[in-house]
């Protein structure tokens, strides 16, 4: 008796369940769906730029319907370790504020043979590596520049966590190319000059040169190389 109430009660639940769900599809489907913000596949375009620091892949977004004859701004997009310019673009939906604003975006991309995880190598400034990679975004964006209409005064660079150091560090190295530049979550680039001090820097630890002592006010070194 009590297994013949049981099956009772699973086939009521789950007749009741299918109703709910066919009642929840009907809704669904009443429903107008909005306008979607998202702009076809081939205005998302990849690119090759050669540097200083070899071949870089490069993502490129340019909204459909930007007026054509006119010059438009650029904003110079730098992904953090781990990521890839496709993620960077899906995590910040920059597309979509790009095809809002009328502005276009360039995402630079770190090759995984220059680091493992994907960072850009901005502490590397001893042996030169990290200005061969800053002059290679900078590469990629004269590129772009000689296929679309970008107006060079209106162009600003961003990035998070290495992709904010990196941009901080192509920003010191061209600042007469960036109008603006915005760090998320990065560390100041003169802070370190190596994978150790870098950590350290990461860390919110002090490493000078002899000679230098952080200010009592804050645990940072003079900007000393």
């Amino acid at each position: 008796m009590a297994q013949q109430q049981a099956r009772w009660v699973l086939r009521r639940a789950l007749g009741e369940g299918t109703k709910a769900l066919r009642r929840s599809r009907r809704a669904t489907a009443a429903v107008p769906r909005k306008a979607s913000v998202t702009t076809p596949r081939e205005r998302f375009g990849l690119g090759v730029a050669a540097g200083p620091a070899g071949l870089r892949r490069y993502r490129f977004f340019k909204p459909v319907g930007l007026p054509k004859g006119q010059m438009h701004p650029l904003l110079v997009l730098l992904h953090g370790c781990g990521q890839s310019a496709t993620d960077f673009a899906a995590s910040t939906r920059m597309n979509r504020l790009a095809t809002l604003n009328g502005f276009m975006v360039l995402y630079p991309e770190q090759d995984r043979l220059a680091n493992a995880q994907g960072c850009w190598n901005w502490f590397d400034t001893r042996n030169g590596r990290a200005q061969q990679e800053a002059a290679s975004i900078v590469a990629a964006l004269d590129h772009a520049c000689g296929l679309h209409a970008i107006d060079a005064n209106r162009v600003a660079i961003i990035g998070m966590s290495a992709g904010a150091s990196m941009a901080a560090l192509v920003a010191l190295q061209f600042p007469q190319r960036f109008a603006a530049v915005i760090m998320h979550s990065g560390v100041e680039p003169t802070l370190a000059h190596s994978a150790a001090t870098a950590l350290s820097a990461m860390r919110a630890t002090t490493v000078c040169r002899p000679g230098h002592r952080p200010t009592p006010c804050r645990r940072t070194c003079p900007p000393c190389w």
